[in-house]
């Protein structure tokens, strides 16, 4: 009898205090009252331990039957004081929807994306593949099967990243061509691009020391240099304009024989000369060549049945020629304002 007058006198004490109960943390302390570890409901089985087993199934009993009543009871205060929250939040917070909108900033494509997908649609467009390799790559890979001797400036340690003796990170994405040729165990035709990323030890405006690059390779029967030609005027002027020239110097490479430079009117001036050119009206692009004999023999391809051309530029120098950017570091930045102005070219081209 003197548990059950225990048990109504917490019923009904707790009734007059949530009556009281205002705001949610008033209701956290008298919840921490009665159901805490030292609460008033817990309290009841401090002597538990002293009854007989008829005792504790009675009184424990007892005890569950409370606290599921004192836990229903602390709910429903707290789903009433929700109640009067909301309430007084949507008297106090009321929303004029005739008020015009925020403008919501839309995100773009960053100019070096879209350079990458532009040169992909292109080739595709073209029956060429799109193939990837590791940025880690072998010395065999990135010099070797390249034919760069021993001793070339491309392989010193100031102008590439060593990982050790044999690993590198790669100065060039040509080392994927490499990998396709000797992939290639049935020794049929390539026509393919591989852009990425490379790494050398430079930095400066119109230099980084990551950057991207997309190199293409053509491996078939009767491929000469006017083929080369062919295409590399298509590109350019697909990638800069229908009014783009190009011309073709000869230079060196050691993974192509013969080499050309490459090189587009300059887009500030249309050709007429100014200080970005340097008063030439040409800017170089990229380099270009057939492929090497020794490259082809090493790739596993009988250079007396295949020829090959191979050319390679900078996608960050084709983005800052396209869209007149006048420091490579901008395309990494991350700056809002240089970013917007490609979300504005979007929006034109929307209402085109």
């Amino acid at each position: 009898m003197e548990t059950n007058e225990k048990i109504r006198n917490i019923k009904e004490e707790l009734d007059k205090e949530l009556e009281g109960v205002e705001k949610q943390q008033e209701l956290v302390e008298v919840k921490a009252k009665y159901l805490g570890k030292k609460g008033l409901v817990t309290e009841l089985t401090a002597n538990m331990k002293d009854l007989s087993i008829e005792e504790k199934k009675e009184l424990g009993q007892l005890v569950n039957l409370l606290k599921n009543e004192v836990t229903e009871m602390i709910n429903q205060k707290q789903q009433d004081l929700q109640n009067k929250e909301l309430e007084r939040r949507l008297k106090e917070e009321e929303i004029d929807i005739s008020l015009p909108s925020r403008k919501i900033k839309k995100g773009s494509r960053h100019p070096f994306q879209r350079i990458i997908e532009d040169v992909e649609d292109f080739f595709v467009s073209m029956g060429y593949d799109v193939v990837d390799g590791p940025e880690l790559e072998t010395d065999e890979n990135c010099f070797r099967r390249l034919n760069v001797p021993l001793g070339h400036p491309a392989r010193d340690s100031q102008d590439t990243f060593y990982i050790d003796d044999e690993y590198l990170l790669r100065t060039q994405t040509s080392s994927v061509q490499a990998r396709t040729m000797q992939a290639n165990t049935e020794k049929t035709p390539i026509r393919m691009i591989c852009p990425g990323k490379v790494y050398r030890r430079d930095d400066d405006a119109t230099h980084s020391h990551q950057f991207g690059q997309v190199e293409g390779l053509v491996v078939d029967k009767d491929i000469s240099l006017a083929d080369l030609k062919g295409t590399l005027e298509m590109f350019a002027k697909k990638m800069l304009g229908e009014n783009t020239k190009v011309r073709f110097r000869p230079s060196f490479f050691p993974f192509t024989e013969p080499s050309v430079e490459v090189d587009v009117t300059c887009f500030k001036c249309g050709g007429k000369g100014c200080p970005l050119c340097k008063q030439t009206g040409w800017i170089e692009l990229l380099g270009a060549g057939m492929v090497h004999p020794n490259v082809l023999r090493m790739g596993g391809y009988d250079p007396e049945k295949w020829t090959g051309f191979a050319f390679g530029t900078g996608l960050d120098r084709l983005a800052m020629f396209r869209y007149a950017i006048p420091d490579i570091r901008y395309l990494y930045t991350n700056d809002i304002r240089f970013l917007e102005q490609f979300s504005r070219k979007d929006e034109e081209n929307e209402v085109k």
